[in-house]
């Protein structure tokens, strides 16, 4: 009787060599036996596949996993592997197609559902992603699939909807780091405060030295005025990170506030050698120039902090404070002129303005400002209680009697703190005073606040590999997008939370 060779007689062989990631000794038992069988043992494509797959070989793993699809049609993993590969290429679509036909031979497996949902993010269909999540979360509840249905929120800029999928995600996983701590940043950017140190000080108690979390607890005692204890915290982490762009960001600016002003610019260079495109830590750089009255490098970080960012106001209402002092007049006016353009809620900006007007002599356009101001100050007025810069009431005050506008007394009774603001004179001189009306009304604020705030960066999405166990076959795993970077390392004038 003839003898037919057993396909599957060192499958058990291979899989140990591929456990233990002794991936030569594998390929070299895989060679055999595809020449024993003539090239039909599928397991031994499979993990020939797999380790093309993880060599970078991606467009050969896909060949070979195509190759197992014919051999074994109605197997869904092998289909699933199909459409990873796809996916790794980059080709969404032809992906989303192969895991539909994986679906139809095993319609309950969350697996397929989740990463069609992926697939669907990339194509930035958010509804049919949406869909496929939820249905995956049906079938069966894993962490990583309501990360995915959270950033999917956060990439719509849906904080309220994110904080919701957040909390199931917590309640359904309490010991999960990353979903507290992404769960305390979200409240942090909405403002409440306690909830977010409740859970980010929950992610510190299972983790303590989470970075994330360490540094947007260092940020919550930053923003009120803590610097030695943030400090604290921060000097934590430095070892285990040393190369972060915000935590040395969040340095500085601890320092700024400390008024050490050169060991500020220090760590902001640092941080900006680190992330040298971070429109923040060179906003940041040139308010602490601005108060050292280095107005040329002041000019210089801001000039390309507004070139990543050029829809801000603040940063053009501070290069006009550099060229007031750099006797740059006219390019000073285009700078403001831009700044009023593009912040209609501050009223610094129009203040300043009208300070530099009237030093001009420009009486008519400086009361144009002037009434501008007094504008944002009411509707500021009516909606939150807010009290103002003790400088920048004093200095409106002073504008609107030399304008003869009679007492502004649409200001909040101002704080006497005048030993923690300081004052960048202008260069211009006019009639009706022996000195002009002084300062630029920007850096007594910005000092004044200079803390962390918090903000989500655009989501950028990435592939990396999940865990997920099966037995013998190694399984097509979870695909997911990068954690979202939500820690709070800006310092900008002044202190915004979304």
């Amino acid at each position: 009787a003839l003898e037919f060779p057993i396909l599957e007689k060192k499958n058990w062989l291979i899989h140990l060599h591929y456990i233990r990631k002794d991936y030569e000794a594998c390929k070299a038992v895989i060679k055999e036996q595809l020449q024993e069988t003539q090239g039909l043992c599928e397991y031994a494509i499979y993990v020939q596949a797999l380790i093309f797959r993880l060599e970078g070989n991606i467009q050969e793993s896909l060949e070979l996993f195509q190759t197992c699809a014919v051999l074994s049609p109605q197997s869904a993993d092998n289909l699933k592997q199909v459409a990873r590969s796809l996916f790794l290429l980059g080709k969404h679509k032809a992906a989303i197609e192969v895991y539909n036909e994986a679906a139809k031979l095993n319609q309950k497996d969350w697996e397929i559902c989740h990463n069609l949902g992926v697939c669907y993010i990339y194509l930035k269909q958010f509804n049919k992603a949406q869909d496929q999540l939820h249905h995956a979360l049906h079938l069966n509840r894993h962490d990583l699939t309501y990360i995915m249905l959270g950033k999917i929120h956060l990439l719509a800029g849906d904080l309220d909807k994110a904080i919701e999928i957040y909390k199931k995600a917590v309640e359904f996983s309490p010991e999960n780091t990353e979903l507290l701590t992404t769960l305390g940043l979200l409240y942090l950017q909405v403002g409440f405060y306690k909830k977010a140190f409740e859970h980010l000080g929950n992610a510190l108690t299972y983790d303590p030295i989470n970075y994330k979390a360490i540094l947007a607890a260092g940020s919550m005692m930053q923003t009120h005025g803590d610097f030695d204890v943030a400090l604290t915290k921060y000097r934590v982490i430095a070892s285990a990170v040393p190369e972060s762009p915000p935590l040395w960001n969040n340095i500085g600016m601890c320092f700024f506030g400390k008024k050490k002003y050169v060991a500020a610019i220090s760590c902001l260079k640092r941080a900006n050698y680190l992330a040298p495109f971070d429109w923040k830590i060179l906003y940041n750089l040139g308010l602490v120039h601005l108060t050292m009255q280095q107005y040329a490098s002041a000019f210089h970080f801001l000039s390309a902090a507004i070139n990543f960012q050029p829809k801000m106001g603040e940063l053009y209402m501070l290069l006009a404070v550099a060229l007031t002092n750099l006797e740059d007049t006219e390019n000073a006016k285009r700078a403001y002129a831009e700044a009023v353009r593009l912040d209609k809620y501050n009223p610094l900006v129009n203040l300043n303005y009208a300070v530099l007007l009237y030093n001009q002599g420009e009486k008519r356009d400086a009361l144009a400002q002037y009434q501008e101001m007094e504008k944002k100050v009411n509707l500021l007025k009516d909606s939150s209680s807010l009290e103002y810069d003790s400088e920048m009431v004093e200095m409106a005050q002073k504008l609107g009697a030399a304008l003869q506008v009679g007492e502004a007394l649409v200001w909040t009774k101002p704080v006497k703190d005048p030993k923690s603001k300081q004052r960048t004179t202008s260069t211009s001189k006019a009639a009706s005073f022996q000195q002009p009306l002084g300062s630029n009304q920007a850096l007594g604020q910005a000092m004044s606040s200079a803390a962390a705030y918090s903000k989500l960066p655009s989501v950028k999405i990435m592939i990396s590999l999940g865990i997920l166990e099966q037995e013998f076959k190694s399984p097509s795993l979870p695909l997911e997008l990068e954690p979202v970077e939500a820690c709070p390392t800006e310092a900008p004038a002044q202190i915004r939370e979304k």
